[in-house]
């Protein structure tokens, strides 16, 4: 199947946009958002969970968390595109909500294909707040790199050990963890106040949104919560890493446009030499390679997306193309900011850190560009043999 024109951006989309440009404007712009987490600046500051749970209820009742979430499940089953327009716009406002963790693990569990991960993404529908923990402590998430095991007695599971970098936990109602046992693979939904669960924060720099380790001390799943069969598990993980790396992607893109205007509205009104220094090319040139490298970032990135929908067995080459590009492109984009907004740019009273800090831990969430690049030359070229 070969892709449409314009990626399948259509008119969905394009009102999908328009009302949570609206919805964002209203609810989460720039003052609101330094009130919001930018209080306090000491950086030995214990770890903080920060957001507006009003908000976050507000973009239930807007019918956001079924977008995703396959119709028989009780969602509206929206295409990846319309799915990375609205993450583009949670990150042009540096949103601090767990959207993209839940958008993650709905894909995750859509790929499951069991009674349980149905039941969970009805959960998600409803508005529950869900996330991934999926990571080992070296930052892995793919096949047999779990730190938490599995074991089964009769139609119990077992769950023993550690998930790593697992984002918005304390935000989450409930986890999807995937678990390694000798059978393989599997995924299991643990509520996040499960006995056995502990959740120890995190200090990141990223202030908008929270992160942690997660250890399960036999903690019991039974069927009703196993969404993928040991053995099941990291078929249903690679499906869903396309559409996790694309959202990632997206977050960085609609970061970098509100860096990108941000620091071009700033060259227009700081004069230096009695001229606005964005009169000046070694000033003007930067940005607009800025702007190159976002519609560079934003077009694979739509291609991902589209390749979700329409061409599924291309999803992973293109979605590591998009993660790559947007990794460099955050970097570049957040040094620029920065540095064009001269002897301010790196105070806290400046709201450009708010937006460098989330894009520098987006740029390495899920693997930085280097580690993508070597990936997609495993699809394209073969592994490399030593």
């Amino acid at each position: 199947m070969s892709q449409p024109a314009d990626f399948g951006y259509g008119e969905e989309e394009r009102i999908l946009r328009s009302e949570a440009q609206k919805f964002f404007k209203a609810h989460n712009d720039e003052l609101k958002l330094m009130h919001l987490v930018g209080q306090d600046s000491n950086p030995h500051r214990k770890p903080e969970c920060l957001w507006d749970q009003d908000v976050w209820k507000k973009m239930v009742e807007m019918g956001w968390t079924v977008l995703a979430v396959p119709e028989e499940a009780g969602g509206l089953g929206m295409s990846a595109v319309a799915m990375a327009t609205l993450i583009e716009e949670a990150g042009r406002v540096a949103l601090p909500s767990p959207l993209m963790a839940t958008v993650s693990a709905t894909y995750v569990l859509k790929a499951c294909g069991t009674e349980a991960a149905a039941a969970a993404l009805g959960s998600i529908a409803e508005g529950k707040p869900a996330t991934l923990a999926i990571t080992n402590r070296k930052g892995a998430w793919d096949s047999k790199s779990t730190d938490v095991k599995a074991t089964v007695s009769n139609d119990m599971t077992t769950l023993n050990g550690a998930a790593w970098f697992v984002q918005d936990a304390r935000k989450a109602e409930f986890f999807v963890v995937s678990a390694d046992s000798e059978a393989g693979v599997g995924l299991f939904i643990v509520p996040s106040d499960a006995p056995g669960v502990t959740v120890t924060p995190d200090s990141i720099i990223d202030l908008t949104r929270d992160q942690a380790h997660v250890t399960f001390k036999n903690v019991k799943v039974d069927a009703a919560r196993t969404a993928a069969k040991l053995g099941k598990g990291d078929a249903a993980l690679d499906a869903a890493t396309p559409a996790i790396l694309t959202m990632v992607s997206a977050d960085m893109c609609g970061a970098a446009e509100w860096q990108l205007q941000t620091t071009v509205n700033f060259a227009k009104e700081r004069v230096q030499f009695e001229r606005p220094i964005g009169f000046f090319q070694a000033v003007k040139h930067p940005i607009v390679n800025m702007m190159l490298m976002i519609d560079t970032a934003r077009s694979n990135m739509l291609n991902a997306a589209c390749a979700i929908d329409h061409e599924p067995e291309l999803a992973s080459t293109y979605a590591h193309m998009a993660k790559a590009s947007a990794s460099d492109m955050a970097e570049f984009c957040s040094g620029r900011s920065v540095q064009y907004h001269g002897g301010m740019g790196f105070t806290w009273e400046c709201f450009v850190h708010l937006y460098f800090k989330r894009q520098i831990h987006n740029q390495v969430l899920y693997g930085d560009a280097a580690y993508h690049r070597a990936k997609l030359a495993d699809i394209l070229m073969g592994p490399i043999i030593a």
